[in-house]
């Protein structure tokens, strides 16, 4: 597996990573065992860069992401967040010094380690200055719990205001061929700060594999059957799209799961996609992919195929709450 750097002095990873949600919640029914399996794998093929957060399973995907690498930790780079807290179905984001704190050590007892390599923000609370909260996991790094800080869907200028005051090795958002809105403004603030892009969803959860049911067919307990890209006409008019990035992946002789990762590697260095599964099946597919190298005929193609605004319907059932944590 090839590796790329996190930002200037962050850490070395995988060139693609693994994302450990859908193993405890959001994507219908999943098994620990099969789960574990899944992560012992992926270190065996390379992939030891592991995304986690405190809210996924509230607390459950943390002490199966501990468990799976109890006797493996010194071959991963452990990944995991704070900032969204559950209460029922209520969720609200808190960034306050001393919850980030509490949050922090909470996650290390339930990942069974005594320090995270990377300490994303989950979300950010506009009502608490990113200067307070960076300041707050800055202190975690000096105290040694954490190694490195991210942060995740942030706007350009929380990104310069938040680097400003301690190195941001990771910035995680959404990017992949089908969500592109961040390569105007933030992708390139990203690189202008030297602050590395961790790319989740870049299958598009799903749609581009090509075999996404549509939201009416997923199971009672996915999440993605709120999402309006899977719903009606703009479910219609995606697999449309799908299909056109299905006749380049069959004359390339790949699945349209590994050329749409294929296409996100070949989006720079500096960009690390962390496909979620927990299929093993599906993680060998997406393993492959690191040794795809698309050719220049090929990127053109998908750029006809797939513009940056061709995809039907925003990301989440309402994006308000996304564009105000920013």
């Amino acid at each position: 597996m090839k590796k790329r750097t996190l930002g200037a002095g962050g850490p070395q990873v995988s060139a693609l990573g693994l994302g450990c949600m859908g193993m405890s919640e959001f994507y219908g029914p999943a098994d620990d065992s099969e789960s574990v399996a899944v992560i012992h794998r992926a270190l065996d093929l390379g992939i030891t860069f592991l995304d986690t957060a405190d809210m996924y399973g509230r607390g459950a995907n943390e002490e199966l992401v501990g468990r799976a690498v109890k006797d493996r930790r010194d071959e991963v780079v452990l990944a995991t967040k704070f900032g969204i807290k559950r209460d029922g179905d209520t969720r609200t984001i808190e960034n306050s010094p001393d919850y980030i704190r509490a949050a922090c050590d909470a996650s290390l007892r339930r990942l069974g380690v005594d320090h995270i390599d990377l300490y994303y923000m989950h979300r950010r609370n506009p009502e608490v200055p990113i200067e307070e909260s960076v300041g707050a996991m800055a202190e975690l790094v000096r105290e040694g719990k954490v190694r490195h800080l991210g942060l995740s869907e942030v706007s350009a200028p929380t990104l310069r205001a938040a680097a400003a005051v301690h190195p941001i090795a990771a910035l995680q958002s959404e990017y992949s061929l089908f969500t592109r809105d961040l390569e105007a403004e933030i992708l390139p603030a990203a690189r202008e700060l030297g602050v590395a892009l961790v790319a989740y969803s870049p299958i598009s959860r799903g749609l581009l594999t090509g075999a996404l049911p549509t939201s009416g067919e997923l199971a009672p307990d996915d999440f993605r059957r709120t999402f309006p890209r899977t719903s009606g006409e703009n479910a219609e008019h995606n697999a449309r799209l799908v299909a056109e990035v299905k006749r380049i992946a069959d004359a390339a002789g790949v699945t349209v799961a590994q050329l749409a990762l294929a296409w996100v590697l070949a989006q720079g260095e500096d960009v690390v996609p962390i496909p979620g599964t927990k299929r093993l099946k599906y993680l060998e597919e997406n393993a492959a992919a690191a040794d795809i190298t698309l050719t220049a005929e090929q990127l053109d193609a998908l750029a006809a195929a797939v513009p940056a605004d061709a995809v039907a319907g925003q990301r989440y059932a309402s994006m308000a709450d996304v564009e105000r944590y920013r």
